[in-house]
């Protein structure tokens, strides 16, 4: 019988440096784009201000005992209840909407998800400008419920704090919807069947069978939403004027106006570590054993 001849196999040694020169431009990558801009930060954050523009490398937690001070402690407590409320209200809206778009049928599931992503084709900046056309006054909204007789003279909705929070829900409802319909998308519609034929109403069947099974996919909509709505403060910017501030806005201030890089770098460095926790307990809860728990 002739020899049998098998391919050589590499190394363990060729295979290690095949995967470290895959993996290595992505580790530099992050090292130099998402790890020095931190530590850098950080860095600065216990700096001292000098001069206009200029930073003095004099160790000091002046910058933190400043966030203390009761209008920037304010700053913190009105950013942290807008983004609670904002999600609060993403979910009412965005968890019915993502899960009944994934039990209909193709055709409309299909229409719905498109209507979804086309206001993404365009910039957000000119979405919330639009916004400004409907709470101006003797805008759409005020001509709408002028011709209702539901009111008697235009109305004052424009740089206001529910405008604000209405541009936070209508920016962050997709994240929402999408997280949402990922999860019920890939549950198995038998269970809430078997459910029914056992004797469970509807609502019994959805609270024990649909939404135990969907939860992870609210809980990334959550951070989804809770996460960015901390930072963005164009939309106070442009539908609050400087009636609502935010932790962006204080930022933003501290970097443009005031030329004050440490103190915005301390704030950067807490409303990070605000954020972190955040993503801390939602990796905690996603875990199998304490999201059985919660339901």
């Amino acid at each position: 019988m002739g020899k049998v001849f098998k391919k050589p196999a590499l190394s363990r040694q060729r295979l290690t440096r095949v995967e470290l020169s895959a993996v290595l431009p992505l580790y530099l990558f992050t090292l130099v784009f998402v790890l020095g801009p931190l530590i850098y930060m950080l860095m600065l954050s216990f700096m001292s201000r000098s001069g206009a523009w200029g930073v003095a490398s004099v160790v000091t937690l002046r910058n933190y005992r400043r966030i203390f001070e009761p209008v920037y402690l304010e700053t913190f407590v009105q950013s942290t209840k807008l983004a609670l409320l904002s999600t609060f209200l993403v979910i009412l809206i965005g968890y019915p909407f993502g899960y009944f778009m994934a039990r209909l049928g193709g055709k409309w599931r299909n229409r719905l998800m498109l209507l979804l992503i086309i206001p993404f084709w365009t910039s957000s900046l000119m979405r919330l400008y639009g916004w400004i056309i409907v709470f101006r006054a003797n805008g759409v909204l005020d001509s709408v419920l002028l011709s209702l007789g539901l009111t008697g003279e235009p109305l004052k909705l424009l740089y206001t704090y529910p405008a604000v929070v209405t541009g936070m829900v209508y920016a962050l409802s997709p994240f929402m919807i999408y997280s949402v319909y990922t999860s019920a998308e890939k549950l198995d519609w038998s269970l809430v069947e078997a459910a029914r034929n056992l004797g469970a109403s509807p609502i019994q069947a959805f609270y024990t069978v649909s939404f135990p099974l969907t939860m992870p996919g609210l809980f990334s909509g959550i951070v989804l939403t809770f996460i960015p709505s901390m930072g963005l403060y164009f939309v106070a910017d442009i539908l609050g004027g400087n009636k609502v501030v935010l932790v962006g806005n204080l930022i933003q201030e501290q970097l443009m106006k005031a030329h004050d890089w440490p103190f915005a770098a301390a704030l950067s460095v807490v409303l990070m570590a605000m954020t972190s926790l955040f993503l801390y307990l939602y990796r905690r809860l996603t875990r199998s054993g304490d999201l059985e728990g919660l339901v």
